[in-house]
């Protein structure tokens, strides 16, 4: 079992769990007492029209969206909307290999968690828990676009608006692949086995090596080149590696990122439609912003071009940023004004 002090509200802020009973998973297996780590801010309106759902990314939690996005100066702005953050299943917060009570499920043996699982996980908690029948809106980064995409597929009288960030709603070979290398990274470690750990240390390198991966992919090869490490007050690339990078993954939980990694390999909204993706994207009735990252290496804006035109009603709106994927990251200062302003633009229409 992991141990770590990490997955705490000390460290990521305040949050609420909350059980949502048996969850049925899309490969046959299941969660007897599933529980999402949620926080919430603002008010829901009277007629419960005003809520907007963020699913959370790639290793993220509530705290990212909650530092930098959230806030009456910004488009997510809790005066006037009703803000909901799940965690995603795996992610350390919300039901997690190494925070389950039910032995059946833990380490090596918690089961394959989809996209879709999530999804079904979260439109029962807002409609149970929240009575909240109808989104404003979702929003979602990287991983969190994948469940956007497939909110917006599988409840597409459910969801008004959709911002997808930095994702795709069909994983592409390239990133399987990609996210492949990270998991293999993690399971390097000469002592993992089947779920189980080996010493402190050869989990530490495990983790460092996962680290090194995003270090090559996670940032682009411009942001890199022009040095904008220096901007976090690093002082060579070595530096920003090893201070920035490592100690970002070492705290993580290697079990829940083999658990988000293989979610994130089959993220496909097209399995909802015999494999479709035309007929998947096509039945979206939200008004769409497809947000893609310039210089994202993971989730290249053609990818997300390509997907945009076969959605009905849906905008194109590339966020030009030189931090590549990491931008989700808030680290350029043109980053947020540029989210504010595209995210103002979708939830006036």
């Amino acid at each position: 079992m992991y141990h770590n002090d990490f997955y705490t509200p000390e460290v990521h802020g305040p949050y609420e769990m909350i059980g949502i009973g048996r969850l049925d998973l899309e490969n046959g297996e299941v969660i007897e007492n599933c529980e999402l780590a949620v926080a919430t801010r603002g008010e829901l309106n009277e007629a419960k029209d005003n809520a907007i759902l963020i699913p959370t990314w790639f290793t993220g939690t509530h705290q990212a969206w909650l530092e930098s996005y959230i806030g009456p100066e910004h488009a997510l702005n809790p005066e006037k909307y009703f803000i909901v953050i799940v965690n995603q299943i795996g992610n350390g917060l919300s039901t997690s290999p190494h925070n389950t009570d039910d032995e059946s499920i833990a380490m090596s043996k918690f089961p394959f968690v989809s996209i879709g699982d999530d999804v079904v996980a979260q439109e029962r908690l807002l409609r149970e828990h929240f009575g909240v029948t109808e989104l404003f809106a979702v929003v979602g980064g990287s991983m969190g676009a994948q469940q956007t995409y497939e909110w917006a597929v599988r409840f597409p009288d459910k969801v008004k608006r959709a911002a997808p960030i930095a994702g795709t709603a069909q994983n592409t070979p390239h990133d399987y692949l990609f996210t492949q290398v990270l998991m293999d990274a993690v399971t390097s470690d000469p002592g993992f086995n089947d779920g189980e750990y080996g010493s402190h240390e050869d989990v530490m390198e495990g983790l460092k090596r996962h680290a090194r991966v995003w270090a090559i992919m996670g940032l682009s090869t411009e942001w890199w080149k022009q040095e904008r490490w220096r901007a976090l007050e690093l002082e060579s690339r070595d530096q920003a590696v090893r201070e920035f990078l490592e100690p970002t993954f070492a705290a993580l939980d290697p079990n829940s990122l083999i658990a988000m990694g293989r979610k994130w390999q089959y993220g496909d909204v097209a399995r909802l439609r015999g494999d479709d993706l035309a007929a998947a994207l096509g039945q979206i009735t939200a008004k769409v912003f497809v947000m893609p990252i310039s210089e994202d290496m993971f989730f290249p804006a053609r990818d997300c071009a390509a997907e945009a035109e076969l959605i009905p009603n849906a905008e194109l709106r590339v966020i030009e940023d030189i931090a590549g994927h990491f931008a989700l990251f808030n680290f350029e200062p043109t980053y947020m004004e540029q989210i504010d302003r595209h995210l103002g633009e979708l939830f006036a229409s």
